[in-house]
């Protein structure tokens, strides 16, 4: 049999492709559009104000990403196993829980950044005005209330392709807005204001269309479960805790590298940075949906102790992922230059960066399966303690060669984070299954 066969053969494998597919055809529309509103957007600003723009949306997130417990994990990780038992009540109160957690954290989250706006402005976006600006956006947090556990209900029913149609969505308002803006001779704050309104309709969309999944698939009274119904209460806070810290060390060590540019270089620095890591950003078009897709298989193969097949699964992504993420990389080495001249000539200095941020990013999205393997397997502490050693390696390294050499460094140490964290988390999943599979024959 030939290899195209047994992919074409595999029906779980056609399943998520199916599934990441769905999702991935309306990402790439978003896509589109999201490179053209970057474009515009840093073509309108010039690279220290689309740098500050960067540092706002970007300390946002980080503020909320400290206080996240990522409840789409927990929701697929134990909703997922209850369904699969046929224990809907229990996966009712676990939802509940997850959602009213996250709605608090995200209300908490808001106020964070409201007392510490002008510490902000001063210190990271080294523009003391801008306060308000850090205030304003994160109304987006608010609007954003649930969307980690709706986001872990859609992927454990299996619609997570609703998702793409609501990316679409906000990615076609703001979009729109971005553009009226360039043509109109818009404002940094309108900018700001685009990217937020694509925010609240991504976040108020991806509530209500899993509210109303799982209306269907648990009735419509589904939200009245009790909470103090679920077992294991103790596993699933120090899954959470653990999630909360890996996401935290995660925004910390890596998606909070525009904040650490900014503080260690300037605005036009931080705008440059940005420039190119949206470009390599790209990368996650495909790599998300897959994630999606992947995550509740693996689940499910690991709650049936199915390790053969488990490791033929991961072969096949993983195969798959290979074939695709090398092509695309390719295509940015050869078009990366001229992605960032359309951005503004001044973009093209950042082309340096551009490559070695590349070898980090397609690394990790080859493996992207790494950490919900992980989780599956019930080792939610092993990508903390990986994740804070190599990241206090690189935070370190960072003081002494960021000053020095500047993006290019900020560059390169985000790309020994993703290969040193992800290499050793890969490794400590695959001897588990072999492990396991080693154990079930005696």
């Amino acid at each position: 049999m030939s290899l195209l066969s047994k992919f074409k053969n595999d029906p779980l494998f056609a399943k998520v492709i199916r599934s990441s597919g769905s999702l991935f055809s309306s990402n790439t529309i978003s896509l589109g559009l999201s490179v053209l509103q970057s474009i515009l957007a840093a073509r309108l600003l010039s690279p220290a104000g689309f740098g500050l723009v960067a540092i706002i949306m970007s300390y946002a997130s980080t503020v909320n990403g400290f206080l996240s417990f990522r409840m789409s994990e927990l929701v697929v990780r134990y909703g997922g196993e209850y369904l699969e038992k046929g224990e809907k009540e229990k996966t009712a109160a676990l939802v509940k829980a997850a959602a009213l957690s996250e709605a608090t954290v995200s209300l908490l989250a808001f106020l964070v950044v409201t007392i510490t706006a002008a510490l902000a402005s001063q210190y990271v976006a080294k523009t003391p005005d801008t306060a308000i600006l850090f205030i304003i956006y994160s109304i987006g947090l608010l609007a954003n209330f649930n969307t980690e556990t709706s986001t872990g209900v859609l992927q454990m029913l299996g619609k997570i392709k609703y998702q793409g149609v609501i990316n679409l969505v906000q990615s076609i308002l703001t979009a729109g807005m971005i553009t009226f803006a360039y043509f109109t001779n818009g404002n940094l704050q309108f900018v700001l204001y685009a990217y937020l309104a694509g925010k609240v309709v991504l976040g108020l969309s991806i509530f209500f269309t899993a509210f109303f999944q799982l209306n269907k698939k648990l009735g419509s009274n589904w939200w009245k479960a009790r909470i103090d119904s679920i077992p294991k209460v103790r596993e699933l806070a120090r899954f959470a805790v653990s999630s909360n810290l890996s996401a935290t060390i995660i925004l910390v060590f890596r998606e909070s590298e525009v904040l650490w540019v900014g503080y260690f270089l300037t605005l036009e620095a931080a705008g440059l940075y940005r420039a190119a890591y949206n470009i390599v950003g790209l990368l996650s078009v495909s790599a998300n949906p897959l994630i999606l897709s992947t995550y509740p298989e693996i689940n499910k193969l690991v709650v049936q102790k199915a390790w053969p097949r488990l490791k033929d699964f991961l072969k096949k992504v993983t195969t798959f992922s290979v074939v695709y993420n090398l092509a695309l990389a390719a295509g940015f080495v050869i078009f990366g230059k001229w992605l960032l001249f359309i951005s503004g000539e001044k973009y093209v200095a950042a082309y340096p960066v551009l490559l070695v941020l590349l070898v980090g990013f397609t690394f990790n999205y080859i493996l992207f399966w790494n950490r919900p393997l992980l989780l599956s397997l019930g080792f939610p502490q092993f990508p903390i303690y990986v994740t804070l050693i190599v990241g206090l390696i690189k935070l370190a390294l960072a003081f002494p060669l960021i000053p020095r050499y500047g993006i290019v460094a900020a560059g390169a140490l985000l790309s020994f984070y993703y290969i040193a964290s992800v290499g050793a988390m890969v490794i400590r999943g695959l001897k588990e299954i072999r492990q396991n599979e080693n154990r079930a024959h005696h």
